[in-house]
This record gives structure tokens, sequence and C-alpha cells, in this order.
């Protein structure tokens, strides 16, 4: 099953390689910049209409698959047939 997500940033290029740094002698704390600290900026998706579909059809409880078949769900007649054929074999 394919989820379509659809960003509406764009990833971040890649960052330029980091420079070994030498190791600090003992007893001594080495300051990092604060650009280096600063915030990554996040990205907002969305998500279809039939993926959000998709996911609730599949954290369904049995109960509620049972339900929707008895009520005429054809997606969950199927569902409710195909689990009694795994039972037979």
């Amino acid at each position: 099953m394919a989820i379509a997500i659809n960003p509406t940033q764009a990833a971040p290029a890649a960052a330029a390689p980091v420079a070994a740094k030498p190791a600090a002698a003992a007893g001594k704390t080495v300051n990092t910049p604060a650009a280096s600290r600063a915030s990554v900026p996040k990205d907002t998706v969305t998500i279809s209409t039939a993926a959000q579909t998709a996911a609730q059809e599949a954290s369904e409880t049995p109960a509620q698959t049972l339900k929707e078949a008895t009520h005429g769900d054809p997606q969950a007649t199927r569902l409710l047939a195909k689990e009694a054929a795994a039972k037979q074999s």
C-alpha cells in the first residue's frame, strides 16, 4: 500500500562536510558556536484523503468491521470473508 505524502517545503540541501576538530586538551571545554545550534526548518506535509481512509481502515477493530459488514459495507464484508478463509486453511 502506498501512502502519498506531499511536502509543502523543499528538503534542505545537503550540509557541507564537517572538518575534523582537534581534540580538546584535558580539563578544557570546547564551546560550539551558536550557529551550529540553529533550529532546523520544519516541513509541513498533507496526507491525502485516500491515505487517511486507509490508515483508519487499518486501525479498525474487529467489532467495528463486523458492524460495518452487517450494515452493507463491501470492504468490511470482503475482509471478514478473507479472515474466515484464512482460519479454515
